[in-house]
């Protein structure tokens, strides 16, 4: 670590212990306690730092927090968050309550290993008061930690856990906390995949959007949330699982959106050999789909995630502009199947060489990253606008230097026909129905599933506005 970013560490972490008010406890397993030794290294930490703990050997940790299935988790970060807080409380609010606010700094993380080169992941969490006796709140995150050495890693982690517990302490807008959690770490070091924030101050915050901001100011390339706005981290809902995903606008989401997945997915459980529960499906949509308009339409895209919440739909926000770049990511996560649903014009798209000019090995290189597991591609036949043919994957003219290796791929299995559509779909498109929407024509309502139409007409979702009597 340069100079530089340890001054700016050092000075947050001074900042802290000098704080009279602030007093808690710092519970790290995994890649040393690098956050509390940080608070130590700068000194007057004996005002701050109430009790630290490192409970490595399995057993002392379930004799504390109580067994658990998965060590590096989510779950563990919360019970150790609840644990030590609960003892806090119960051992110095009576003494120290009236004049302090307690917290507790708490992380479970798998740094690199010097047997094997794993994943280097945790999850770091905050519980804290505002207020003397106030109630609590809570921000969770999970990081993937990029650096190759074991004592880099560490060394970004305490940086990050630093920048965590000063947010929270003096950083009471959510979107400002979150622009600071890199500080004092260069670039590729570490990622925040997701981040949740809870209790009563955080009333009002809305986790999606929060998610969204992971991704806009860089902090990593995709976050997802459940149908019902949960975030989540991609580990957790992956493991294990075949994933389909479907990329779109979803503005609004069409019959031939709904038609397309349904397709897709008959052919993907027969050929995966799984069942439903064994299955991801997902919603995915680009932040350059996002930027359309030149800036985040924070409205509009939390339009986009209530209908597809609203329909049971997961959602992957990602900066994948590049088919490849998606499916690299999906394969980080899983090792079973992974299908990837869209219309005839994105596999044109898919076929355009201009897309791979930063490739050395241009869109040679390009496909094979993105079929090297095995993926496929499931395709939805369009209907041509001027002939009034259908054009399906099969009967899809590419570049005449590229038909070979098209042939290839259809022979192979890797590119599918969706052979199970409604024909009265094909000629809907997510734009049209849009600017009926917004010019009154009632006919758009005949494009989109019913209960999107009440939806967007109950929350006056994407412009639309009621006739006038």
């Amino acid at each position: 670590m340069n100079a530089e970013m340890d001054v700016g560490t050092d000075k947050k972490a001074l900042q802290i212990n000098l704080d009279a008010k602030k007093y808690g406890t710092f519970a790290e397993i995994g890649a040393g306690q690098e956050v509390a030794r940080r608070l130590f290294h700068v000194g007057a930490a004996a005002g701050t730092v109430a009790k630290t703990m490192s409970a490595y050997d399995m057993q002392f940790s379930d004799a504390i927090y109580g067994p658990a299935d998965r060590y590096v988790s989510r779950k563990r970060l919360q019970t150790m968050l609840e644990h030590e807080y609960n003892l806090l409380i119960e051992r110095l609010d009576k003494k120290l309550g009236a004049n302090r606010t307690f917290f507790v700094f708490a992380e479970t993380v798998a740094a690199r290993s010097f047997k094997q080169h794993n994943e280097s992941h945790g999850w770091l969490g905050m519980r804290f008061q505002n207020q003397p006796r106030g109630e609590s709140n809570q921000i969770i995150v999970h990081v993937r930690m990029l650096d190759e050495e074991n004592v880099a890693q560490q060394e970004a982690l305490g940086v990050i856990g630093v920048n965590l517990i000063y947010g929270a302490f003096y950083y009471h807008e959510p979107r400002k906390l979150i622009a600071s959690l890199q500080e004092n770490l260069s670039p590729g070091r570490m990622q925040v995949d997701m981040i949740k924030f809870s209790g009563q101050d955080f009333a009002g915050v809305d986790n999606r959007l929060m998610s969204l901001q992971l991704v806009s100011q860089g902090l990593t390339d995709a976050v997802m949330f459940t149908a019902d706005g949960e975030t989540v981290q991609p580990a957790e809902v992956f493991y294990k699982k075949s994933i389909l995903i479907e990329r779109g606008s979803f503005r609004p989401v069409t019959y031939a959106t709904n038609d397309m997945l349904d397709g897709a997915t008959q052919s993907f459980l027969k050929q995966a050999g799984v069942t439903g529960s064994d299955l991801v499906v997902l919603m995915e949509m680009t932040l350059e789909n996002l930027l359309a308009e030149g800036q985040l339409n924070h409205a509009d895209f939390l339009a986009r995630v209530d209908i597809l919440g609203a329909l049971g739909r997961t959602v992957l926000i990602s900066k994948f502009g590049e088919y490849y770049r998606l499916a690299a990511y999906l394969s980080r996560y899983t090792n079973r199947m992974v299908g990837l649903v869209m219309g005839v014009p994105s596999l044109i798209e898919i076929f355009d060489e201009k897309y791979y000019l930063n490739l050395e090995g241009g869109i040679l290189e390009a496909l094979g990253r993105m079929f090297k597991g095995g993926l496929k591609l499931y395709v939805y036949p369009k209907v041509d606008e001027k002939s009034g043919e259908l054009i399906t994957a099969n009967k899809l003219e590419v570049a005449p230097n590229l038909r070979l290796l098209y042939r290839y791929l259809i022979d192979n299995g890797y590119i599918q026909e969706i052979t199970d559509y409604h024909r009265e779909y094909l000629d809907i498109y997510p734009p049209a129905a849009l600017e009926k929407l917004q010019s009154r024509d009632a006919s758009w309502e005949t494009m989109v599933p019913p209960e999107v139409v009440r939806l967007i007409k109950e929350r006056e979702f994407f412009g639309y506005r009621a006739a006038a009597a």
